[in-house]
């Protein structure tokens, strides 16, 4: 290890990832306790606010929560194993990894998978959804699944617009929305979408380690569950609403998590989830003005699909976005998100969701600048900090929202 590199261990690394994301430190302290007895008659005194604190993140009056021991990965495989029957048609479609993994779980567990394969960069293929669902006369699909945030790609697709050309085919399927790197962090509207079942974690927009697999199911969705066919056991819906009625668990939960949660809960509440998702805006519309300062381009298509999460970035021609990557770790003490599948060595994506602010954008950027630089990219230096600094005190000055909107 050089002398530079050992600099780097000197004072707090920066983490730039899409997630797991920085952990507040009244989130932290707040899992700092005590082993607790799951099965106490107060137990639920605990447990239950936190249910009805998710319904409010979710917005959803009518849905169920669950929370399931594991990652969002779980939890999408506890909405199919618990909806659908060995063999239904599902209708799904590949646009970055994320929505290719879940492809390729719901072909694992038996599932026949109508899938429609666009760019890497574009959104959720609304259009082609509806020719399909419109031929399918007989309802023979059964479940249509929208990655609503592709992590890889820094693209968010518009759900609502699924559900409306679903309600325009008279369709009757389910909707799956993969809401991982979104819920808790962009507008996502369960009800008023009509989404029967949403999938996150706690480890994006919840500020908490993984370890928590969050699950939202509609009164549709939950009737499916009592007639569906495919095994389950651990991920059973029935299992667990019979217990989480009164907050209690069928098995034991990481309760240190669940305080944890308690305290990310409050957080948001405090700051109003309305702010919550205007400050993601903010911050990464900083960030976005900060890439195309430096002349580099995004892998989302179009502005009508930039997340407000992650933003994924194309390195110039004869750049190995690998190597950004170690400078960036290694030089300077700084993580940022690399480039999955077929965009490995080509992107780099900055995560900027959860207990994130100007600040940290800012750092974001100058790292991010020095990386690119060391690696053999031509960009200005300064100008994407610059940028940013520029919408950030416009921002400050109550133009922000309106210079974005642009």
């Amino acid at each position: 290890m050089t002398e530079f590199q050992q600099i780097r261990h000197i004072g707090q690394h920066h983490l730039f990832i899409p997630g797991p994301t920085n952990v507040p430190e009244e989130v932290r302290q707040a899992m700092n306790v005590p082993q607790q007895d799951m099965r106490a008659p107060d137990f639920g005194e605990f447990t239950l606010p936190l249910f009805a604190g998710l319904k409010r993140i979710f917005r959803t009056t009518d849905g169920a929560v669950m929370m399931f021991p594991g990652s969002g990965t779980g939890a999408w495989e506890a909405a199919i194993t618990n909806t659908l029957n060995p063999g239904d048609k599902v209708l799904m479609a590949r646009y970055g990894q994320f929505s290719t993994l879940w492809v390729k779980m719901a072909e694992m567990l038996g599932l026949e998978v109508i899938c429609v394969d666009v760019p890497w960069g574009a959104g959720v293929p609304v259009k082609e959804f509806g020719r399909i669902l419109g031929r399918d006369k007989d309802d023979e699909i059964k479940a249509v699944f929208v990655t609503h945030n592709e992590t890889a790609t820094g693209v968010l697709s518009d759900v609502e617009a699924v559900r409306r050309i679903m309600d325009e085919c008279f369709h009757d399927a389910l909707l799956f929305v993969d809401g991982v790197s979104s819920v808790g962090s962009v507008d996502f509207r369960m009800d008023a979408w009509g989404v029967d079942l949403a999938v996150t974690g706690s480890q994006k927009g919840f500020m908490m380690p993984a370890g928590l697999g969050i699950l939202a199911v509609s009164p549709k969705a939950m009737a499916a569950s009592k007639i569906a066919t495919m095994r389950r056991a651990y991920f059973d819906f029935a299992d667990m609403l019979a217990m989480n009625r009164d907050g209690y668990f069928p098995y034991t939960p990481p309760t240190p998590l669940l305080h944890g949660l308690k305290a990310a809960l409050a957080l948001i509440e405090a700051e109003g989830l309305e702010n919550v998702i205007a400050r993601h805006h903010r911050l990464a519309e900083g960030i976005r003005r900060g890439v195309r300062a430096w002349g580099l381009d995004l892998v989302a298509e179009h502005r009508s699909l930039y997340s407000d999460t992650v933003t994924a970035v194309r390195v110039p021609e004869g750049v190995d976005a690998r190597e950004v990557l170690r400078i960036a770790y290694d030089d300077f003490g700084a993580s940022f998100g690399s480039g999955l599948a077929r965009l490995a060595g080509k992107v780099f994506r900055i995560g900027h969701l959860g207990a994130f602010n100007d600040g940290m954008a800012l750092t974001a950027l100058a790292l991010a600048e020095l990386s690119l630089v060391r690696a053999g990219a031509s960009v200005p230096m300064g100008a994407g900090v610059a940028a940013a600094q520029a919408y950030f005190a416009d921002a400050a000055g109550g133009q922000g929202y309106a210079v974005a909107a642009e």
